[in-house]
């Protein structure tokens, strides 16, 4: 019995001396002899975490947004029909090319041009069934890349600080005008957030209009789209990081409040310039392909008005009279 009386003892003293040491330093830290400064520094804490509150939720969602893959395995049913309708016209695109080779003869060219569409048509075949696995991986890629780009950024460094007054100034200035910047790029970046999302749906179209000559303009416009949105994030979190580490120059300490609105303005104004970059390159690219050209020529020959038979009966009229 007084063995096990002792060993209860030790093993009593043993669990209380790791609270004990804790209790110790939580009084260094805050404690009789510090206390004025102690109530300093938790109503400096406290005051940072109100006027912070505003602005945590959207940095966290901008940087979920950022690094976090798309989800795309709930459009995966759509995808499937999609692939199930885009699969009727194999057999149709290989019979054709299949009888472009029987009727080329002896035409060199003809022949080449047959092989060719063959060619296409198993390249499609091949990447048009993949491509939901293709989307998957360059989303996961891009949002790896992002992730270990925003890594590097001190996450305290776009939360509103006092490391010194001018800037503590303009933080109380401009802290309305900082949420509204933010506000938006959440916005933007759940707009992108959506249409990676959605693009899985379009994607294996854009992949088999590209195999299409007379429709690989519009083929250039859906991949161009998709591909600038998926792999956005990454330019973006460099934009973050560029302004983070500008930070650090002496002469911009006391404006960072000011760097951190340019920064996110930036990294909005990027999807607007990329996305208005993709959008019009396509469409010159449709323009340019075979059918853009034939609805050109068909618009102009409907724009040029028909010649006005009375106004030739009176022009020969003058003609004779003269």
């Amino acid at each position: 019995m007084p063995s096990k009386t002792l060993t209860s003892i030790v093993m009593a003293i043993l669990l209380v001396l790791p609270l004990t040491y804790a209790q110790e330093e939580e009084l260094e830290k805050c404690g009789l002899t510090n206390l004025a400064g102690c109530i300093a520094q938790k109503f400096y804490e406290f005051t940072l975490g109100i006027i912070n509150a505003p602005i945590q939720p959207f940095l966290t969602m901008s940087k979920s947004l950022l690094s976090e893959p798309v989800n795309v395995d709930i459009f995966l049913p759509i995808w499937a029909v999609m692939i199930y309708i885009l699969s009727l016209f194999y057999g149709i695109l290989i019979l054709f090319s299949g009888f472009n080779f029987i009727i080329s003869g002896y035409s060199y060219e003809k022949r080449e041009n047959a092989k060719e569409w063959l060619k296409n048509i198993v390249l499609m075949i091949i990447f048009v069934q993949s491509s939901f696995f293709l989307y998957k991986l360059a989303i996961e890629l891009s949002a790896s890349m992002s992730s270990g780009v925003l890594n590097m950024i001190d996450e305290h460094f776009f939360m509103l600080t006092a490391d010194n007054l001018p800037n503590f100034g303009l933080q109380l200035i401009l802290a309305i005008p900082y949420v509204i910047v933010l506000l938006l790029t959440v916005i933007f970046l759940a707009l992108r957030y959506f249409i990676v999302s959605v693009g899985v749906i379009f994607f294996p179209l854009g992949l088999f209009f590209n195999f299409i000559p007379f429709l690989k303009g519009y083929g250039k416009l859906l991949l161009n789209l998709l591909l600038i949105a998926v792999f956005l994030p990454f330019f973006q979190s460099l934009i973050l990081l560029a302004g983070s580490m500008i930070a650090d120059i002496p002469s911009f300490q006391s404006i960072k409040i000011l760097l951190s609105i340019v920064t996110f303005l930036c990294v909005t104004l990027l999807f607007i310039f990329l996305a208005s970059f993709a959008l019009s390159k396509a469409a010159f690219s449709a323009i340019n392909s075979d059918v853009g050209k034939a609805a050109s020529m068909v618009y102009a020959k409907i724009s040029v008005p028909a010649p006005d038979p009375k106004a030739d009966n009176s022009q020969k009229k003058l003609e004779d009279f003269n």
